[in-house]
């Protein structure tokens, strides 16, 4: 049996600095959860999205999955939106990529991984529309280059399901990003790849269209 007492060593220690540097901290995050950012990003465990946006319980929501993607048919991610939209009302959503992503890694590459291989399919689908563009590239570079355009591409997902086109039809102001995070600095890239409104989706991809 494994030992899970470092672990609750550690909570304890967390816990006690910080109501050291705030004594009112837990009261707030009892008494109600409004963040103002979704952060959709990858499950690799090198990437927390609080400490690397340097931001406190209740101040983020978050979903993670392998290479942070936005799949139109997993309803856990879109049960998330839904809520931190329609519920929480978020103003901005953050889709965040990193470098050195091993689902984005894989994606290249034909090795079997067993029921994995699913998933990392629909990153293969961004490779094959951008095939070109990573073939005329150094080999060193595709893995790079593909994470950052599987990050727009679920930037344009999440832009196409009907949550976030009925909280734009409400007048409800929801903006999305999409972010590389670097391992190897710590620091955050903006792919300045934003949509806020429908007028910025392709007509196919328009809900309730008139």
């Amino acid at each position: 049996m494994s030992d899970l007492a470092p672990l609750f060593e550690n909570n304890r220690a967390w816990a006690m600095e910080a109501v050291h540097r705030d004594p009112g901290f837990f009261e707030r995050l009892v008494a109600q959860q409004t963040p103002r950012y979704l952060w959709i990003g990858c499950a690799d465990s090198r990437v927390p999205a609080n400490q690397i946006l340097g931001l406190d319980p209740g101040e983020v929501f978050v979903h993670r999955n392998v290479a942070n993607l936005v799949v139109h048919t997993d309803f856990n991610c879109l049960s998330v939106v839904q809520y931190a939209v329609d519920v929480l009302k978020v103003t901005d959503v953050i889709v965040c990529g990193h470098y050195g992503c091993g689902g984005v890694l894989a994606a290249l590459g034909h090795q079997s991984f067993g029921l994995i291989d699913n998933w990392i399919r629909n990153i293969k689908d961004v490779a094959r529309r951008h095939e070109a563009e990573l073939e005329a590239l150094e080999e060193s570079k595709r893995g790079p280059r593909l994470v950052e355009l599987n990050v727009r591409q679920q930037v344009e997902n999440l832009g196409h399901t009907s949550l976030i086109q009925d909280a734009w039809a409400r007048g409800q102001s929801v903006t999305i990003h999409g972010l590389v995070y670097s391992l190897k600095d710590g620091l955050l890239r903006d792919l300045e790849v934003n949509i806020d409104s429908r007028t910025q989706l392709e007509n196919i991809y328009l809900v309730n269209a008139r």
